[in-house]
């Protein structure tokens, strides 16, 4: 009953549709009118730029971070470290869930690129780190921050494989699952950076 609790709230959390909220709220306008038409903070740096989608970024990327959190609402110290993962996993995975489908927002969301980040910080913060280098460094070399996110994405199983070795199932086959997703939502994007038509972040 704790853990279900804890999935709904989880779920709730990860739904604060922040770019829509924020866009209504201070610039009379909705970003899923605007843009790609996605409500996350890719299209959110394009159409209201960077302090604006900086602000979305932090804050969905908190709603990753304090879901995953919820774990120790329920005696997580008395459980073992791969139970513990596990329920962390699950929580990440419903606010990414609730970002991409807000019930506060009629189901229409992001991408839970952000959600997904603040997961995996909440979880393994050495990886979380190494991933949002990965994304800078690919923003400011090349001003695409669909190209960041799927960098950093690719990244998280290749770090989690290769370097950090997780020995974790259940988290090996979600930083898979994670990259692929992310890909595939981002097919539209990669066309239009084969066609050389993506915005750049001025």
């Amino acid at each position: 009953m704790q853990e279900i609790i804890l999935f709904i709230m989880a779920y709730l959390i990860g739904s604060i549709p922040t770019s829509v909220w924020v866009s209504k709220y201070f610039f009379n306008l909705d970003i899923r009118d605007f843009g790609s038409g996605n409500a996350g903070a890719t299209n959110t740096f394009r159409v209201l730029g960077v302090k604006a989608g900086s602000f979305v970024f932090l804050f969905d990327f908190l709603k990753g971070f304090v879901a995953v959190d919820l774990a120790y609402l329920i005696m997580a110290g008395e459980m073992s470290n791969a139970a513990l993962t596990n329920l962390q996993i699950g929580l990440g995975i419903v606010a990414v869930i609730g970002h991409i489908f807000p019930i506060w927002a009629n189901f229409r969301g992001g991408k839970g690129i952000a959600t997904l980040f603040g997961m995996i910080l909440a979880i393994q913060p050495t990886v979380a780190l190494c991933l949002v280098a990965v994304f800078v460094v690919m923003l400011f070399t090349t001003r695409y921050v669909s190209l960041s996110s799927i960098a950093a994405s690719v990244a998280f199983p290749i770090l989690l494989l290769f370097i950090f070795r997780e020995p974790v199932m259940l988290y090996k086959v979600f930083a898979i699952s994670a990259a692929v997703l992310v890909v595939l939502a981002h097919h539209k994007n990669i066309s239009r950076l084969v066609a050389g038509n993506e915005n750049r972040v001025p």
